[in-house]
């Protein structure tokens, strides 16, 4: 039974939403599938169109009052609601699609609770809003960020709005970043909660803003709830005039990842 009220309410219909979502991806795993095309090379599958509504089902049986934007399935509700949860039943569809594990559940609440579910290895990361940890297993352990791994996650799918000023690929090629990181690329924001578990350093995208994005809100509400420094690739807050993310595991490697995009952002 899912708390009905309270901020850590919410957390609990995220993290069972997530939840739902992961199981119907990892159920469907490996199957051949239909395809929706999206255009540009982009397509969604049917176990991204179930993932959802098995996400939605929660939603509405917990907040049958809130409205809900889906990558899939559009909005349900009224977009200027109170209340909107936003969420994205598969991140990483291309990987799912050749039978790669790399891929995320995101659900999240504006400005509120969210979890991000990995399927594969059964953890829920998660937050109220105010602190943020990670379920496995049914036992809890708070996030704690770590740059000690120097891995750096860089999302390298189009498109590229900031571009020529700022390409990612020429960050992987700065001398210093050689120096210090090594790259990663997962292509899912996954990788954003890692951030916030510890086990990347960082994690770099190009955009502009993704504050309310259904891809990008959940784990932007963890990485904050866990004290990592999160702001565009210009050094500015993450909003309505934001562009990309550039999301650090403490300050000294935001700093350092600042320096190398400066100048090209």
């Amino acid at each position: 039974m899912i708390n009905s009220s309270g901020r850590s309410g919410d957390a609990e219909v995220a993290i069972a939403a997530a939840a739902a979502g992961a199981d119907v991806v990892r159920t469907l795993y490996g199957q051949r599938l239909a395809r929706i095309d999206k255009g540009a090379g982009d397509f969604a599958t049917a176990a991204d169109v179930a993932a959802e509504k098995a996400i939605l089902d929660v939603i509405r049986a917990a907040r049958p009052e809130d409205a809900v934007l889906g990558e899939e399935g559009g909005q349900h509700g009224g977009a200027d609601a109170e209340r909107q949860w936003l969420v994205d039943p598969l991140c990483g569809t291309l990987n799912y699609a050749v039978a790669s594990m790399l891929v995320a559940v995101n659900v999240a609440l504006r400005d509120g609770a969210a979890a991000v579910a990995d399927p594969f290895s059964g953890e829920v990361f998660c937050t109220d809003g105010e602190t943020a940890w990670v379920r496995s297993e049914g036992a809890d352990a708070p996030l704690v960020p770590e740059p000690a791994t120097r891995l750096v996650d860089v999302n390298l799918d189009p498109p590229f709005p900031n571009a020529p000023g700022f390409r990612a690929t020429d960050l992987l090629a700065h001398p210093d970043f050689v120096a210090r990181f090594r790259p990663r690329v997962v292509s899912t924001t996954l990788a954003l909660a890692w951030v916030a578990a510890g086990k990347r350093a960082a994690y770099i995208t190009d955009g502009g803003d993704l504050s309310d994005s259904v891809h990008f809100a959940a784990g932007i509400a963890l990485c904050r709830a866990a004290g990592c420094v999160v702001t565009g690739i210009d050094g500015a807050p993450v909003g309505p005039a934001g562009r990309g993310l550039v999301v650090a595991a403490d300050a000294e490697t935001h700093e350092l990842l600042m320096a190398m995009i400066c100048g090209r952002a």
